[in-house]
């Protein structure tokens, strides 16, 4: 069994992997010679799942995973943790913004007794529009989820297998990596690394992926919009209860002539704000929830390939229940 498992998420990047694999050899290598290298390819247009059948013929380290379409980031990464079985698992984007040589700094601060250890971005090489949103994100994040996130953090880190073990066990269809860590507890750091700009290309995530990301995370992890909506119905019914005096008031100086004005507003401003709002947050959950029901599957593995170069077909769902 080896002793590190490195999970990666692979999309576009058939002109990275080689430049990934070859430095995390060279960094994991330094801690033992027992790693596994485990590339998911989530449906990517490009060759990069031909690149990693070339790879793993002379690198006896790299197992891969090809899933039937692209089901995101967070749904590759389940993959590679649902198989993955090191006892320390590493956890890091091929875009090499996260660096392979900042491993070694992980690991060795997991060994002071660390069931988790984050990779803190303390120079983040993204946009200011990006790095902006990411902090206006979290920030909302934790205020309804209660869970505090540190915007500097993100998938690359450490964690041992028992954390891994427990993240595995949470199976809802919303998937976000960073936030079951959070959830699942165990004892956490962080640690400085540092952030290079990518390798080549730009993120796939666009401004639509991120707001549904938000969205879903939000609503995922917390009933603070429930909530929210309650308070803020009573707020339109207290404005809409004094909104009644002063029509009441109008009507009897007789400032209101037309018949039925008064209680035709009043409804209007009370009924129809309430119910639309209530109505688009409860809408929200029971989508939630009945993509829960359907009990579909995280993802589908449609190739897999390991160290012996031999290429199997996988033409079945994957394990719902597994959680090593």
């Amino acid at each position: 069994m080896p002793y590190i498992s490195i999970v990666s998420p692979v999309y576009k990047a058939e002109n990275i992997l080689v430049q990934l694999v070859k430095r995390i050899d060279l960094s994991v290598s330094q801690i033992t010679d027992d790693y596994e290298i485990i590339l998911v390819e989530d449906g990517s247009p490009d060759k990069s799942w031909k690149v990693i059948e070339e790879l793993a013929k002379t690198n006896k380290h790299i197992r891969g995973f090809k899933l039937s379409r692209n089901f995101g980031q967070h749904h590759a990464i389940t993959c590679g943790l649902d198989h993955a079985r090191g006892e320390w698992i590493v956890v890091m984007d091929c875009d090499l913004q996260d660096q392979p040589e900042e491993i070694i700094s992980l690991y060795r601060k997991a060994q002071e007794g660390y069931d988790i250890v984050f990779g803190i971005r303390h120079e983040r090489k993204d946009t200011f529009t990006k790095k902006f949103f990411s902090k206006l994100y979290y920030k909302l994040y934790s205020i309804l989820s209660d869970l505090k996130i540190d915007n500097r953090v993100a998938n690359f880190g450490i964690y041992h297998k028992k954390v891994i073990t427990a993240v595995s066990m949470l199976r809802e269809p919303i998937r976000g990596f960073l936030p079951h860590v959070y959830w699942v507890g165990f004892k956490k750091t962080g640690i400085e690394v540092k952030h290079s700009n990518r390798f080549e290309g730009k993120s796939s995530y666009t401004f639509s992926k991120l707001f549904n990301l938000a969205l879903n995370g939000a609503i995922n992890y917390s009933d603070k919009p429930l909530k929210i909506a309650v308070v803020f119905g009573i707020l339109i019914s207290i404005f809409s209860g004094i909104g009644i005096i002063l029509f009441l008031v109008e009507y009897f100086l007789g400032k209101i002539q037309e018949p039925g004005f008064a209680s035709l507003i009043i409804s209007l401003y009370m009924l129809c704000g309430i119910i639309i709002f209530f109505m688009g947050i409860i809408g929200l959950y029971l989508s939630k929830v009945f993509e829960a029901v359907k009990n579909r599957p995280l993802y589908i593995i449609d190739k897999t390939i390991d160290s012996s170069t031999q290429t199997y077909d996988f033409r079945k769902l994957s394990d719902k229940t597994k959680t090593s």
